[in-house]
Order: structure tokens, then sequence, then C-alpha cells
């Protein structure tokens, strides 16, 4: 059963909370907030925070922009992966990754299966790896956020989770270009 090795020290990471929305503004992005507020709760550093339409060309230019920032180690968004024309997360997040963590989204489905049952197949939750950057990206809204960063993200992203964990792979993230 996966654990907290106490005898490690904490690392905390840099995020950027990226919200998708044609409609949402800083006053009313609940579902960023609760990113914000789960990142900060955990120990993790907010570095950046945008919302950006529901455009693929808007939301592929802000994932190139944090993911060649040295400081975000990585990027939670939230909105914009149902199957409406205007949900074009996951077409966005797929254009830049270089690996794909199919596991992620195939996760999220299962879990959230047990809260909303059949309703689940309409999300089209993701996460990859592009330029040495997590990148995730959840439903938009509030509860989905909660779910992804309670049930996953926090535990990837804690260096103390056992048996393994994603903060402790950084450092070999790149190791393609090398040599």
């Amino acid at each position: 059963m996966p654990k907290i090795d106490e005898t490690r020290p904490f690392l905390p990471v840099n995020i950027a909370i990226l919200t998708v929305s044609d409609t949402r503004t800083e006053s009313d992005d609940k579902s960023g907030a609760t990113l914000v507020d789960r990142a900060t709760q955990g120990g993790h550093r907010v570095a950046a925070k945008a919302i950006v339409r529901d455009d693929e060309a808007a939301i592929v230019a802000q994932l190139r922009k944090w993911i060649a920032d040295p400081q975000i180690d990585v990027v939670i968004a939230t909105g914009g992966t149902g199957v409406t024309g205007r949900d074009v997360t996951p077409e966005a997040f797929h254009s830049v990754y270089e690996k794909e963590i199919a596991g992620f989204g195939e996760l999220f489905r299962f879990l959230s299966y047990q809260k909303v049952g059949t309703s689940t197949i309409q999300s089209r939750a993701t996460a990859g790896v592009a330029g040495g950057t997590y990148l995730f990206a959840l439903p938009g809204s509030p509860s989905a956020c909660r779910d992804g960063w309670d049930d996953i993200i926090r535990h990837q992203l804690d260096n103390r989770h056992r048996p393994c964990n994603l903060v402790e792979l950084m450092p070999r993230l790149q190791e393609h270009l090398v040599g």
C-alpha cells in the first residue's frame, strides 16, 4: 500500500495553474482557485496563474511559455476537457507532449466513475511531459479539480510518496537531450 516516507524531507515544486474558459474571470474562477488552494496547502509554490480562452493556439502558446520557464516544474490546467466543439484542451496538450502519462487519465476516470458513474466518459483528462515539465489537464469543475489533486496529483508531487513519485524523476526528464 502506498505511504509517505517521513524520513525524507518534503521538496516543494513550482506549479502554474491554467484555467481554460471563454467565460471565467479571475473573480469567478472557482476551479483555478481550488487548484491554487490545494497546491499551496500542500506546501508547493504557485509560480504562475492564467486564464486563456478555449482556443487551441492560445492554450499551446501558454503551455510553451511555461514549459520554457525553468522556474515552472508542473502545469495543472482546468477546463476544456469535455467533448463539445469548443473543448480543445486535450488536443493542445497532446500537441506539446514529448511523452503522455496515459495512466493519469485512466486513473482519473476510474476514480471519477465511483462518484459520477458513466458520466465520466465525457472527461478527457490527460497528462504528459514536455521540456522537463509535467502537464496535467483536469475537467473544469471544482469537484473534478479536488478529485484530481486529492486522489492523484498531490501524491505524485510528494517526493516522500512510496513506492515512487513523479518528483524523484524530475532530474531525469531531459536525459534524452544529454550526450
